[in-house]
């Protein structure tokens, strides 16, 4: 990898170990690599590889074993509770599959929510303007009961936007959503890199989510087993097939 290519986020030798009195799981191990600034990167490979833990890691939910991730030039692996709260609250955006939306708040309170907690400024006319970019121009007043799921998640995605995170992390964003909806989800995140420049990582088994990508990265069995730049389609499919063949 090019060393001088200004990266949003790096993990640096990071290693996962689940045990219990029972037995010990290794979920990740010793990984490298660098996700470029204001790029879009998929997080590829098989249930049980480690992509979700790797993304939980990152985004400061769950801490490495050992190793360093590395948010700018902030080693969030060396902070505490509170700076880890703080961290999370300022600098990372995180889109579950759950909307985690609280119903007895509209559209628009929902997503200054995080901004109020953080007691940071609420600047209306930018706001709306993220709810013009995701798609919910003329719906802020309305409750996420009276939105489809696909409305939800993108109440999701400007909330975070809102905060104006160094990094995005999104784990399997269209999941719970219909093709065409899962479509749509993906080209906004898609715009929030292009027009935003904003950075985001999204885990996703689906060769058509990783396309929209500007690179991805495979995982097997906890390893790096290989990266692509500009995925196509065609070229995704193909690697997932090298990798099923890896022993």
């Amino acid at each position: 990898m090019n060393t001088t290519t200004q990266y949003a986020i790096k993990v640096q030798g990071i290693t996962k170990v689940f045990a219990n009195k029972d037995r010990v799981v290794e979920v990740l191990f010793g990984l490298n690599y660098e996700f470029e600034a204001g790029k879009m990167t998929a997080i590829m490979g098989p249930s049980g590889s480690g992509k979700s833990t790797l993304l939980q890691c990152m985004a400061g939910l769950d801490k490495p074993t050992s190793g360093s991730v590395f948010l700018k030039d902030t080693d969030i692996t060396t902070l505490d509770t509170k700076g880890l709260d703080e961290i999370r609250k300022e600098r990372i955006g995180f889109i579950f599959q759950a909307y985690s939306l609280l119903p007895m708040l509209t559209v628009y309170k929902n997503v200054v929510l995080p901004l109020q907690l953080a007691k940071k400024p609420v600047k209306k006319a930018e706001i709306m303007e993220i709810l013009k970019l995701v798609g919910l121009e003329g719906l802020h007043n309305r409750y996420p009961s009276q939105l489809s799921g696909g409305q939800q998640q993108r109440v999701a995605v400007a909330r975070t936007l809102a905060s104006k995170p160094d990094v995005l992390f999104a784990d399997e964003p269209t999941g719970a959503l219909d093709s065409n909806t899962s479509k749509q989800i993906l080209s906004l995140l898609r715009r929030t890199v292009d027009e935003y420049k904003q950075t985001v990582v999204i885990v996703t088994h689906d060769p058509s989510a990783a396309a929209k990508a500007d690179q991805a990265v495979f995982l097997k069995d906890g390893k790096i087993v290989g990266t692509l730049q500009k995925p196509t389609f065609e070229a995704i499919t193909a690697k997932i097939t090298e990798w099923e063949n890896i022993q």
